[in-house]
């Protein structure tokens, strides 16, 4: 543990605003939740859209503007300060669920997911920043294992509580009061108790610059070439964007994709958000541990693994029939998505300078939910083509060769920095 000033690193040090900040992004998470199982069956039960590739629009729209949102956080935390970057996302949040409830046409729900991307963007992203701000760099695992587990669990939460209110009262607008519940929670939590990480960034800038070794160091101060040293200027950093934005395509899949092929399939709402939920929540509660356990094992074991069970899991919806067969897929595709999530951005903070983290997570997470594009373009295009069997089968194998490319790219040890014991 070390100090500076009145400022500490550590988890202990910095419990409450690291429990504040773990609760905040609940809230964000439980944002998109409620899109997971109820968004995708809208298209054709009330707006007469009947084509995956144009029922993924809605993807699309989240994805970009969120890819667009995670670099910007990333560059103006450093710049501006992460508590502002986290108040605008909620503000870009409070449309979201007026803009699902009395949206009139398939058009509107892209509208609202332009919002619900930049929200995630800012909002996710700030909370990432600050968590690994507040613990020190030999507790970064744990801090995104915490934070990933606290979004997903609510993810969960919410896809669940949506299926169950859309069966009972309707698919609008009952579940998307969720959304407006947490929107206006996140805001008033943000903006009134979380507290900047500014302070701790320049303790742990002044113990570690000499300290990292294997990495690309500082960033030079241009835009674009901050870009591609963050993107692929390192190994390390080209084999974790890869594995992020595959692994991103998938949860797309899962998200925008599965829930219309199991509505084909003759599963009801009820049946729909269950599975929706126990992908998310075995995702969220699975990193409680992995986040951790890639402090101690290292990084590249993790994220390899979870590419190769993401994969099976994939391939188990396309070839499985029945729910007990789709949900032991969901749990398998949650496992794999446990282990990769909080590893990956802890993987991109071992490798840069503290000064540039915000910037290279940022960057990071661009390439991660560009996926979410890719996937939507790709799995839609196969959908309408070839099926959903063979669209989610082609997926998996994706997944899996990501997870090759990431064995051969990552290192086999992560280069944490040895000055503070969190």
């Amino acid at each position: 543990m070390a100090t500076r000033a009145n400022v500490t690193l550590g988890l202990g040090a910095n419990w409450r605003q690291f429990a504040l900040l773990v609760l905040v992004n609940a809230f964000v998470g439980a944002m998109v939740g409620v899109e997971r199982s109820v968004l995708p069956t809208l298209a054709e039960s009330e707006f007469g859209v009947t084509s995956s590739r144009a029922t993924l629009t809605f993807l699309i729209a989240f994805g970009l503007t969120k890819a667009a949102s995670n670099f910007v956080a990333g560059d103006l935390a450093d710049r501006l300060g992460r508590k502002r970057i986290l108040v605008a996302g909620w503000l870009a949040g409070l449309p979201v669920p007026l803009l699902l409830i009395y949206a009139t046409d398939w058009t509107w729900i892209g509208v609202a997911n332009l919002f619900l991307g930049v929200n995630q963007g800012l909002a996710w992203s700030a909370t990432v920043i600050m968590k690994i701000d507040l613990v020190g760099p030999r507790r970064r695992g744990l801090a995104m294992g915490l934070n990933e587990f606290a979004g997903y669990v609510a993810v969960a939460a919410a896809a669940l509580g949506a299926g169950y209110l859309a069966a009972a009262h309707g698919p609008r607008p009952a579940p998307f009061l969720i959304a407006a519940v947490a929107a206006v929670a996140g805001l008033v939590l943000s903006a009134a108790f979380v507290e900047d990480t500014g302070d701790h960034v320049a303790l742990e800038r002044s113990m570690a610059d000499a300290a990292l070794e294997g990495g690309p160091g500082a960033f030079p101060p241009e835009t674009l070439r901050r870009f591609k040293m963050a993107s692929w200027g390192h190994p390390a950093l080209l084999g974790a964007n890869q594995a992020g934005l595959v692994n991103n395509l998938n949860d797309g899949v899962a998200w925008g994709l599965i829930p219309v092929f199991l509505a084909h399939a003759g599963l009801g709402g009820t049946e729909i958000g269950w599975i929706a939920a126990v992908y998310p929540a075995v995702w969220g509660l699975g990193q409680l541990g992995t986040g951790a356990l890639s402090d101690q094992w290292g990084r590249r074991p993790l994220i390899v693994f979870g590419m190769l069970v993401q994969g099976l899991g994939l391939l188990g919806f396309a070839l499985a029939g029945g729910l007990g067969g789709w949900i032991a897929s969901a749990v398998a595709l949650g496992i794999g998505t446990a282990a990769v999530y909080p590893t990956l951005i802890a993987q991109v903070s071992d490798v840069v300078s503290p000064t540039d983290r915000a910037t290279a997570v940022g960057v990071y997470r661009l390439w991660r939910d560009l996926g979410y594009v890719v996937g939507a373009v790709v799995a839609g295009t196969l959908a309408d083509a070839v099926g959903y069997e063979v669209a989610i089968a082609s997926v998996a194998v994706l997944t899996a060769v990501s997870g090759v490319a990431a064995r051969l790219l990552l290192p086999s040890a992560s280069a944490t920095d040895a000055t503070s014991d969190g």
